[in-house]
């Protein structure tokens, strides 16, 4: 199946906690501490697979997480980084911050590979809490937790010139006339359900491009009537539209009504679409005998491209780039194709793709000393939360008289206690901090 959006969820890895230890050697009474600090968590980084074309692989598989740190040991070694997560994405792939639809990514080069999320660093080991008053600290600092996100991934396939029109224009047949894609052919609405790719070679001169063909529109695409609204997301960041349209009427439509139709549904999907400039293919020629319809759609168009050219300025501006000129085709006979894609080869790089700005995730804010909140649970006992505060609670061993000093120090001087007296609370009342809890005492 065609996949080209989908929901993961990604985790970082946390930071290994730094290690308690004493230097114990034969001859050597009181080494000193030697605990070495915890391994950084893996990072999230997306690439770049040239084997994806479609987001498939995620369609079961939802969560990924990168590895955790290892924690020191003594001798101050430091422990093991957890190992990254390297998650491979078609080219052309954008990736969102689903909760703030912010822009993180757009894999749009071969080359493309982002560092997502940073893991967690690791804890400081007890050999760097020793001072001249402290000598035998019993403590190490816990590694940073990693961070989660919901990410939405959208891939816009990467082409250069886009084919737009009706469904049975025959799209597919110039796509399969013109490269080496062999896309379905039949004789009846949506045998495109899918986009497909090819590749335009023209001889020696290197006006190559590569061309994608989706599922033709109707009239209420845009609020999702028939197929094709799915998939414009793939002609997005073509610098080119070529639009095929039945000049012959074959379906029972007016060809230049067809025209503005398409360009009616393109508007209401993407402004930025509708403004992409446009080659005008008539198809099906041989089956206007008497030539009426085709003289007729370019009387018409020949006045809309006046009018449009002098009220809106891209339009004139990519007129004068090559944009906006008539072919007759047959495609089924590959009748006027291989002129119409030389053309489009010797004007497309005249116009520039779509770039998407990417925001990238917002810095995280440095957590100062005051970057906690005091609340008081059901059971009366005072509740303190806050990143780093459970980061301390974490790193000290409740036993220990030294380390528990060096707990409350760190409190004090965070002013948890002066907001608490500030809060009301008595000698005896409960704080509980995480998993750690202790009696006020003033």
């Amino acid at each position: 199946m065609f996949i080209d959006r989908t929901k993961i969820t990604v985790s970082s890895g946390r930071g290994g906690d730094g290690c308690v230890s004493f230097r114990r050697e034969k001859y050597v009474s009181a080494g000193g501490p030697d605990g070495g600090d915890g391994g950084n968590g893996g990072d999230i980084i997306f690439e770049v697979d040239p084997r994806a074309s479609t987001l498939m692989e995620f369609r079961y598989r939802h969560k990924f997480a990168a590895g955790d740190g290892a924690k020191g040991s003594g001798y101050k070694k430091t422990g093991k980084s957890g190992s990254d997560l390297v998650i491979g994405l078609p080219q052309g792939t954008l990736i969102y911050d689903d909760a703030s639809g912010r822009l993180l990514a757009d894999l749009k080069d071969p080359d493309s590979r982002i560092v997502l999320l940073k893991g967690g660093k690791g804890g400081q080991g007890n050999q760097h809490f020793a001072t001249a008053t402290r000598q035998v600290p019993n403590f190490a600092r816990a590694g940073e937790e990693g961070r989660t996100l919901e990410l939405r991934l959208e891939l816009k396939m990467i082409a250069d010139v886009g084919l737009v029109g009706f469904p049975s224009v025959g799209k597919s047949t110039l796509l399969s006339v013109t490269t080496a894609a062999k896309p379905e052919i039949a004789e009846y609405h949506f045998t495109t359900i899918t986009p497909n790719l090819g590749v335009v070679y023209n001889g020696e001169d290197g006006s190559g491009f590569v061309l994608a063909d989706i599922p033709g529109l109707i009239e209420g695409a845009a609020e999702g009537a028939g197929l094709g609204h799915e998939f414009l997301r793939h002609v997005e960041r073509t610098r080119l539209l070529l639009h095929v349209i039945d000049v012959s009427g074959s379906e029972g439509r007016d060809p230049f009504d067809d025209f503005l139709t398409i360009n009616k549904e393109l508007r209401e999907f993407d402004q930025k679409l509708a403004s992409r400039p446009q080659i005008i293919v008539l198809n099906k020629t041989d089956m206007d005998v008497d030539g009426s319809k085709t003289a007729g759609f370019k009387k018409k168009f020949e006045k809309w491209l006046d009018e449009a050219s002098e009220n809106d300025p891209a339009v004139r501006e990519n007129r004068e780039k090559g944009a906006y000129v008539i072919f007759e085709i047959m495609a089924a006979i590959a009748e006027g194709t291989e002129k119409l894609m030389k053309y489009t080869g010797s004007i497309v790089n005249n116009f520039e793709p779509e770039v998407f700005e990417v925001e990238g995730l917002p810095e995280e804010p440095e957590i100062d000393d005051d970057a906690y909140e005091i609340h008081i649970d059901t059971d009366g006992a005072y509740s303190v939360t806050g990143r780093r505060i459970r980061n301390l609670a974490l790193s000290i061993n409740m036993t220990d008289q030294e380390s528990f000093g060096y707990f409350q120090m760190q409190l004090r001087k965070k002013g948890v206690f002066d907001r608490l007296r500030a809060m009301g609370i008595k000698d005896g009342d409960t704080v509980r901090i995480y998993e750690c809890e202790f009696d006020f005492m003033d």
